[in-house]
């Protein structure tokens, strides 16, 4: 029998339909009711029905905007004062203040004008001009001092009272991008053009123009460096984490600097080494050994360190958390066999305490932390991690020191919900199937979709736990992808699908009708790697059991088109060239006997 674990559908054509939007409100913590079961309704435009204004005093904190006073429609956002919101997005940042605020339910739009009497004017402004100010903030701590964070261009610009010239301020030197400001001075010159966090205080007259510099590459030069050179670098990588990072390189015997932007006015001195905070300007080098190092540096603060590279046999977690509750014997983890630094396993654990161990021998190393359930934990430090009791997946990295705790929690029922889902509603699910071999695998044999609109904010269709919202997936990927907590709703494409989906790992597919539970196959079995990547692409096969002589590889582009086509003999681990393609997003499909398999991957050059 055929047993099907993902398959590749392709978008159509959609349909036009239209949403009820018939009231507007902001909710959350910033609002006057602050919290978030009540709305504070918005006004709707007398010339423009998907506007919406109100004028209203908000505390610091955050807040969404919510249709219907339900939480079906909701959008949110990362940007302040102003942003387009999305379906189910995070929560919007904000400042305390006055503010009129504008909203447009069709396209997401918001903005949040602060009523403010002092404010910065003149052409280096987005305004361009001296006849209309950019509000600034007032600090909540400081009646005099206000604050403003605003992209300017190389031109002149004043700080001024209630809108009007009766009280302005100014410099007669231009002074910038700092000094003392004092009422009917010259203009302040902005020697260059960029994004900057402005503060003022109207009482002292103090002013400065903190540039806010986006980072494009980061990297290390200097004659430790792979080339030993002072003029070009080796380059660093964006982190997950914000802000930060990291790469692990070969280093010689010599020197380092940190250089941003390969620009020579943003290089980092320090003589510290491993670890310390490197100077923006300064002319100290860091001394290097030379090594494989696991580098990581933060331009915004200047703190960075140098982890060297050591793998380890073997790597366990260790303390009376586990389920041997002593420190003398350890569970172990499993390597990932594609990071011979990432470590992994499920577990139970009990209300104690816990550390991770290397070589099942506390003096080659051990790394502990206070944080729980995630965080950075210190090589042979002395905190031990605080657990709270729960069967968790427990990941850790020993090159960065990073490890989390996520527990698996078995839901008594997930449902597929939606305006083009089979109930064509927002509140009736469609009940899965449990898998009686794994709790986190649900199924649907069967289930017809109509084609959801994208400019219609509550169409598409989601996964929720327990017939509530408290708990639910979503994601922009269709026919398969990976849903997130209040992700985005998936816009589906009309058809009848077999459906599973990972309640643990977010990972779903809308796939071929399912006629027997012998043909769900969990998604997360199979490994596709690197993701993104530049030339190739790996799939893990081995954990399936029975695999087809010959397997037909199919490379598809986002639009259906197919690329590349061919045949290969059985193997449990498959590359994929890709020399050929552009750089951009890709389905592939791989066909078997007995398996059908699908993958999205992304390609940059």
């Amino acid at each position: 029998m055929m047993r099907y674990l993902l398959s590749i559908f392709f978008c159509l054509s959609l349909a036009l339909s239209q949403a009820q939007v018939t009231s507007v409100g902001i909710i959350g913590p910033s609002t006057p009711i602050g919290d978030w079961d009540t709305d504070v309704d918005l006004i709707q435009s007398a010339t423009d029905t998907a506007v919406w204004t109100l004028d209203v005093t908000l505390t610091e904190g955050v807040l969404k905007f919510r249709a219907n006073d339900e939480w079906t429609i909701n959008w949110g956002g990362d940007d302040f004062p102003e942003g387009v919101g999305e379906q189910g997005g995070p929560d919007i940042p904000v400042f305390a203040g006055d503010y009129s605020i504008t909203f447009n339910h069709v396209t997401g739009e918001y903005k949040f004008d602060v009523q403010s009497d002092i404010g910065l004017i003149g052409a280096a402004t987005p305004n361009a001009d001296w006849d209309t100010d950019v509000n600034m903030f007032k600090d909540p701590a400081d009646s005099t001092k206000f604050f403003l964070r605003v992209n300017l261009s190389a031109d002149e610009c004043k700080f001024r009272k209630d809108d009007a010239w009766d009280v302005n301020w100014g410099n007669d030197n231009g002074d910038f991008p700092s000094g003392i400001a004092s009422k009917g001075a010259g203009n302040i010159v902005v020697s260059k053009a960029g994004r900057y966090f402005i503060t003022f205080d109207t009482l002292t007259g103090e002013y400065n123009f903190e540039e806010e510099i986006d980072f494009t590459t980061v990297g290390v030069i200097g004659t430790a460096s792979s080339d030993g050179l002072w003029t070009t670098s080796d380059s660093l990588q964006p982190s997950a984490a914000a802000g930060v990072w990291v790469e692990s390189l070969q280093l010689n015997d010599g020197h380092l600097q940190f250089r941003a932007n390969n620009d020579e006015s943003l290089t980092w001195g320090a003589s510290d080494f491993p670890s310390g905070n490197a100077v923006l300007g300064s002319n100290d080098s860091i001394a290097i050994t030379a090594g494989i190092y696991q580098i990581m540096f933060t331009p915004e603060t200047g703190f960075y360190e140098f982890s060297e590279v050591v793998e380890y046999e073997t790597m366990g977690i260790i303390g009376d958390a586990t389920p041997f509750g002593d420190w003398d014997n350890e569970v172990a983890m499993e390597r990932d066999p594609n990071d011979p630094h990432s470590w992994m396993i499920r577990t139970d654990m009990s209300d104690g305490e816990a550390k991770f161990r290397a070589n099942m021998d506390w003096s080659v190393a051990s790394w502990g932390s206070s944080d729980f359930p995630s965080g950075r934990a210190e090589l042979n430090g002395t905190a031990n991690i605080p657990i709270t009791g729960g069967d968790y997946v427990v990941s850790f990295n020993s090159l960065t020191r990073q490890y989390n705790f996520e527990e698996v929690i078995e839901y008594d029922t997930v449902g597929l919900i939606g305006l083009n889902g089979p109930n064509a509603d927002w509140e009736n699910d469609e009940y899965m199937e449990k898998s009686p071999d794994d709790f986190n695998l649900w199924f649907l044999p069967s289930v017809t979709l109509s084609t959801a609109d994208p400019a219609i904010s509550d169409n598409g269709v989601k996964f929720r736990a327990n017939s509530a919202w408290t708990v639910n997936w979503g994601s922009a990927d269709f026919p398969e992808g990976t849903g997130t907590q209040d992700g985005s709703n998936i816009l589906c494409v009309a058809g009848t699908y077999g459906v599973t989906f990972n309640s643990l790992s977010g990972e779903y597919m809308f796939g071929p009708e399912l006629t027997s539970t012998e043909e769900l196959v969990d998604p997360a079995t199979i490994t596709l790697y690197p993701n993104p990547t530049y030339d190739r692409i790996f799939i893990d096969l081995s954990s399936l059991e029975e695999l087809s002589k010959d397997i037909r590889i199919m490379v598809f582009d986002m639009n259906g088109r197919l690329l590349k086509s061919y045949n290969e003999t059985k193997s449990p681990l498959l590359e994929i060239e890709l020399n050929e393609l552009q750089a951009g997003n890709y389905l592939v499909q791989l066909i078997g006997e007995k398996h059908i398999i699908g993958k999205r991957f992304s390609l940059i050059k």
